[in-house]
Parts: C-alpha cells; structure tokens; sequence
C-alpha cells in the first residue's frame, strides 16, 4: 500500500472510538484544561512513533515481532508477548464493548448490547481476511464520510458557542490536567504502538514519506480531539465532563432554523463507523502478531478464532458503564506500558547500541 494509505488507516485508528468517549470522560477528569491533557500525552504518543519509525527504518522489512526476534533472541520476544498480546485481546474486545454501551444507553435502550457486538466482530472479521489492501481503500472513503459529518456538526453549533465557558483554564491546578494526560495516554496515544506491525506493508518510496505523513496524521488527530473537547466546553460548560457521549449530546442540542434538527443520528453512525474501522485494524494485528510469533503458513487460520474470543470476552468483563469506566481510565495505562512501551523502549535501546557497535 502506499504511504497515503497507512496515514489514513493510522488517523482512522488512532480517531475511531477515541472521538465518542474522549471527550465527556476527559473534561470530567480535567475540567478545562482537558485540551492541555491531550496536548502533554499527544507529545508522548509522538515519542512513541518515533521510536517505531527508527525501528522500522532499521528494518524496514520487519514487523515488530520479527525484529523482536533478530534483536533480543526468541524466548524474550515469546516473554514479553505474553503482556501485548493479553492487552491486544483485551483491546479489540474494549473497542466493541464501548460501541454496545454508546447503543444501549444513547440510542437503542431496549436492545441487548451482544445484538451490536456480535455483528461488528463478524463484518470486521471478514475484512479482515480480505486484507489490508481492501481495509485501506475501503476506509479512505469512510473516514472521509465520518470527518465531514463531524465537522459539520461542529460547524454548524457555531452560533450556540460561548467562548467566556473556557475560562479558567486550570481551575484546580496542574493536578487535574496530569490525570487526564494519564488518562489520554493509555487511550489512545499508546496505541501508536499497534503500527509497529503495519509499516513493513508500505512500498511507496523512501522511509522519510512515510514517517512525515504518520506525523502528520498524528498531529491532525490530536487538533481533531482538542478541537471536539473545546466546543463541548464552549457548548456545555463543566456539564459536559457529565456526559459520557459528549459529542453525541452536542449534536443533540445544535440546530440550524428548521431545517436541519436533531443529526444525532448521523452523528451516532459515523462514531460507529469509526470505531468499526479501530476493532478491524486491532484484529488485523493481533492475528499478525500471533501467527508470526508462533510461525503459522496460513496468516488467516486465527482471524475468525480471535474475534469469538474478543465477543465472549465482552459477555464477561462487563458488568456496566461505571466498572468500565475505571478499568479504562485505571488499569489501562498501565496495562498498556507494559504491554507496549516497555518492550518498545527496550528495543530501540538495543537497536541503538547495536548501530554504534557496528560504527
């Protein structure tokens, strides 16, 4: 695929449920300095992509997994596996489950949240396998349908701004915003990592294209988030760290004459969308991960296994918004800096060892 194309699945990636519980969960934790928050772990998230982006120039034709194995020897890369590929499981199961909660509680309250789950693991299990190739044409065109609506409807609230609502912008200290940024870092900027296993799929020229066009999608997804999380301020005031589904209310509320009312609705299908796109990508890296670290011919043996997984593990790990809300916001970060930044750190300290080695 081309570097263009990996920029769109990154941004898609790194946007799709992150636009839907970002927002209202981070101005309750950091008021409003929550665009300071994003900022702080938005910087981090590029530190992240650095590191994959030096790795991956070193190897350019390996994934994680397979210059884990070049540069620390088998057992170690199996050991460490054990904490990304548990969180991996985890994750795309996290992606769905918030689909469900954001149907259940918004949308459709009657219907049983496995109705949702189960149908976004079989479509996204069947892209899957169609490769990555159809994954990238076909999100190009959904990202594009998903970001016009969202900026129409956030342009279109213009009238309803009130800019005096942003002030203070640390009412209660640095404290707050720190918590966000620690909030914000294990979801989403930490999962940068996930691209670590994409890169080698690019054969669009040199390396340099492709690492100004992956910071550049980065950077436009953290504008996208603070933009959303300044209107929702602009809009709701401290309310809106109330709402769990923020943007979704501020589509809610916004009118333009008698014309155009409650957009909700679309608004609530491209968040779907979104992060439709997000559980593809995931179960697309899981089953690489998995089928390269045990060495399978057919990389396709374990796509449809691993979605079962990640349903029946959304059957089981979730007992209500409130528990989910903790082990996201909690247990995540460091979950995840586990999982991923450790060994991440750890190689690219090798990898850098290695090269003055040689020099």
């Amino acid at each position: 695929m081309s570097a263009y194309q990996m920029g769109v699945l990154f941004f898609v990636f790194m946007t799709g449920s992150s636009i839907i519980n970002i927002p209202g969960t981070l101005i309750g934790k950091a008021d409003n300095g929550s665009w300071l928050s994003l900022l702080l772990s938005g910087g981090i998230g590029f530190l992240i992509l650095i590191c994959i982006l030096f790795l991956h120039r070193r190897f350019p034709t390996m994934t994680f997994v397979q210059y884990s194995r070049h540069l620390m020897g088998t057992p170690l890369t199996i050991l460490f596996s054990l904490f990304t590929i548990s969180f991996l499981l985890q994750m795309q199961s996290a992606i769905v489950n918030d689909v469900g909660l954001f149907m259940v509680s918004s949308m459709l309250r009657e219907t049983p949240m496995y109705a949702f789950t189960f149908l976004i693991f079989a479509i996204s299990s069947v892209v899957v396998r169609a490769g990555i190739e159809v994954m990238a044409r076909m999100f190009t065109l959904t990202m594009i349908l998903t970001s016009i609506s969202i900026f129409f409807v956030l342009i279109i609230a213009i009238p309803d701004y009130n800019p005096a609502l942003l002030l203070p912008i640390l009412p209660k200290g640095i404290k707050p915003v720190l918590h966000g940024a620690y909030f914000t870092f294990g979801f989403p900027y930490v999962e940068v990592f996930l691209f670590s296993m994409l890169l080698p799929f690019v054969n669009d020229g040199p390396t340099r294209k492709l690492s100004k066009t992956m910071l550049f999608a980065l950077g436009i997804n953290i504008l996208v988030l603070c933009l959303s999380v300044i209107c929702a301020i602009m809009i709701f005031g401290s309310f809106a760290g109330e709402k769990p589904y923020v943007f979704f209310s501020l589509a809610r509320v916004v009118e333009f004459q008698e014309i155009i009312q409650r957009i909700e609705s679309i608004i609530g299908m491209s968040l779907i969308l979104g992060s439709f796109m997000k559980t593809t990508i995931t179960l697309y890296v899981l089953n690489l991960y998995l089928s390269q670290l045990f060495r399978f011919e057919n990389t396709q043996t374990l796509v449809m296994p691993l979605a079962l997984i990640g349903f029946f593990m959304g059957l089981v790990t979730v007992d209500g918004a409130t528990e989910w809300g903790y082990i996201v916001t909690t247990i995540h970060p460091v979950w995840t800096f586990a999982a991923f930044i450790i060994p991440l750190l750890l190689l690219t300290v090798i990898a850098l060892f290695k090269k003055k080695t040689a020099n």
